[in-house]
Order: structure tokens, then sequence, then C-alpha cells
């Protein structure tokens, strides 16, 4: 799928742009929040994004949005369960649709540059780290709803 394309239901499980706003809304409406046209621009952003996206980045694509505004409403789709805020290392937070309006997908970091890039592992990994998640978790009584998988390196442009 394109960057931008987001009018399909691809084969990794993206939703349609129709259900994506209506599951924001849902979400939002949990939360007796309203689905504004802000909150509505900045899932635009990032439903069109490759990647997670920092305040910067997202207020380049959308040159409409407003710094302050921009933030306060991550901060409340954060909450709603709209988008994920990623922290690493270069003191920035990224951005991307949370699970559940994206395809299950994982994360590699730059620890140089702090770019990050999504990756999608395969069915059979998948079940793999599962598994042995499950394994560790039950040695320690903790109980697994997700997992999250970070690779942390160094990308090709700052090798």
């Amino acid at each position: 799928m394109a960057t931008g394309d987001i009018g399909e239901i691809s084969e990794i499980g993206e939703i349609q742009t129709s259900d994506l706003h209506d599951d924001a809304a849902a979400r939002l409406a949990a939360r007796d929040l309203r689905y504004t046209s802000a909150r509505r621009a900045l899932v635009d952003v990032l439903a069109a994004a490759d990647r997670p996206l920092t305040l910067p980045q997202i207020l380049a694509a959308d040159p409409t949005l407003s710094q302050s505004s921009a933030y306060r409403n991550l901060g409340e789709l954060t909450l709603a369960g709209v988008v994920s805020r990623i922290l690493v290392d270069d003191g920035f937070a990224y951005f991307e649709l949370a699970e559940g309006l994206r395809h299950h997908h994982h994360h590699i970091v730059c620890t140089t540059c702090g770019r990050i890039d999504d990756f999608t592992a395969s069915p059979a990994l998948e079940r793999e780290l599962h598994r042995t998640l499950t394994q560790v978790a039950d040695g320690t009584g903790f109980d697994v709803a997700d997992h999250r998988l970070d690779l942390l390196g160094t990308c090709s442009d700052c090798r």
C-alpha cells in the first residue's frame, strides 16, 4: 500500500479510512470526547505515514495544525486509545495509530538519529514470540496481553 493510499484493506490488515474514522470516533466517545476536525486531521496524517512521527513531522505534514492544539489533541487521542506514543532515547515522542487501528507490527529504532521504522514479523515468528513470551510470563505469574518488539541499533544512513 502506497503512502497516503488508505482507502482499501491491504493484505496486512489495515482498515478502510471510513472504518478508521468510525473506530477513532467511537474510542473518543467512550471517554466523552468529540472527534473534532483537528483530531481527524491528526488521524489522517498518522494513517498516511509509513512510520511513527514526531510532533514536528506531524506539523510539517499538515501545516494547518497548530503546535499547541496538535500536542493537546495527541494527548487526548493517546488516552482514548486512538494513538500510541513511543518514547526513544533522543528525547522525542513519536506517534502512530494505536494497535487495532493498524496491523500488528514492531519497530526498528536507530539509537544514533532516533529514526523509527515499522516492520512486520512473519506469522511463524509471531507465533514463536507469543509462545516464548507466554512461557516467560507464566514463570513469573505475569498475564501477557500483547507484546511489542523494538530492535535497537544503527540505521544505514548513520552507519
